[in-house]
């Protein structure tokens, strides 16, 4: 609950600044008077959920990158596991992909209004581009890093192709593939709303465009939050969905500043004891808790 508190404890200082200078018209090395304050966007954004054009977009929106991504992400862990699995894949596919790779792919739009009959699906492309690429990368390197003892063992108990596929590379290879996922997932809304500006009829992108073109900068803002949330909320559902399919790797938990704690004096007293008296208390520290929970996070230290 404390940390939760922080958290909005730092959202709602970040919104008092950006009201005090707006507000205040601060025109030093940036011009915050050219701004719309907190309370604008957020009349503007009272208006806009109240209409039918907001839910519009976003439905479009979120339609648009839920269909490149998934297509993304099926092909890019199939192309990156064959990739990674097959010499003859690498020679045939490896050189274009890595030719193609760096080209932005908000750079496909004309490519896109050329192949596409529709700016519906140019659009969808251009985000499945867009995802593909890292969930390639990252499957590729994935299914490199696994243990060849894991596939050898495999193979000694009878299994074929198949089998080392389903038992070995794709369960080894899931923390890297979903890594993979929660970077193309935020490349797709980059690379959707920009595709929206450009050639998109409706959605989250156009109409920030549109406000734009219009001198609203109040409904710009509205759009850049209502971007910035769609976006956190896909990547938690994306990591989300990592952490239940991966619930078998061992995690520890994380305390931010947290200090080891300090040997208790009970310890050094008994660390002591006279050499002679050291045998004979040797079987009792051995049942003491104590040291099985030493044993246990030397051995979470070392996985």
């Amino acid at each position: 609950m404390k940390r939760y508190a922080l958290r909005l404890v730092s959202l709602a200082a970040a919104l008092g600044l950006w009201q005090a200078l707006t507000s205040w018209n601060i025109d030093m090395w940036l011009r915050f008077s050219q701004f719309p304050t907190v309370t604008d966007v957020a009349r503007t954004f009272a208006a806009r959920v109240s209409g039918p054009d907001y839910w519009t977009d976003l439905t479009d929106s979120l339609t648009r990158i839920l269909a490149g991504f998934l297509l993304a992400a099926v092909l890019g862990v199939a192309t990156g596991v064959l990739v990674a699995r097959s010499r003859l894949a690498e020679d045939l596919l490896g050189p274009v992909l890595e030719v193609i790779r760096p080209i932005p792919a908000i750079a496909l739009v004309p490519v896109a209004i050329l192949l596409f009959p529709s700016n519906e699906q140019g659009i969808v492309f251009i985000t499945c581009t867009a995802a593909f690429f890292p969930v390639l990368v990252s499957t590729r390197h994935a299914v490199r890093a696994l243990t060849p003892m894991w596939e050898e063992a495999v193979r000694t108990m009878g299994g074929g192709r198949w089998r080392i596929l389903g038992s070995v590379v794709l369960p080894g290879a899931l923390p890297g593939v979903f890594g993979g996922l929660s970077v193309g997932i935020g490349v797709s809304w980059i690379c959707v709303i920009s595709a929206e500006m450009i050639s998109g009829q409706y959605g989250v992108g156009y109409r920030t465009w549109q406000d734009y073109t219009v001198v609203d900068y109040p409904g710009v803002f509205v759009g850049m939050a209502t971007i910035g949330v769609l976006g956190w909320l896909t990547s938690t559902a994306v990591e989300l969905l990592g952490r239940r399919l991966t619930r078998w790797l061992p995690r520890t938990a994380y305390v931010p500043g947290a200090r080891p704690p300090r040997p208790d004096r009970s310890d050094r007293s008994d660390r002591s004891v006279t050499p002679a008296a050291a045998p004979a208390s040797a079987p009792a520290a051995a049942e003491v808790p104590g040291g099985a929970r030493s044993e246990e996070a030397r051995d979470e230290h070392l996985v």
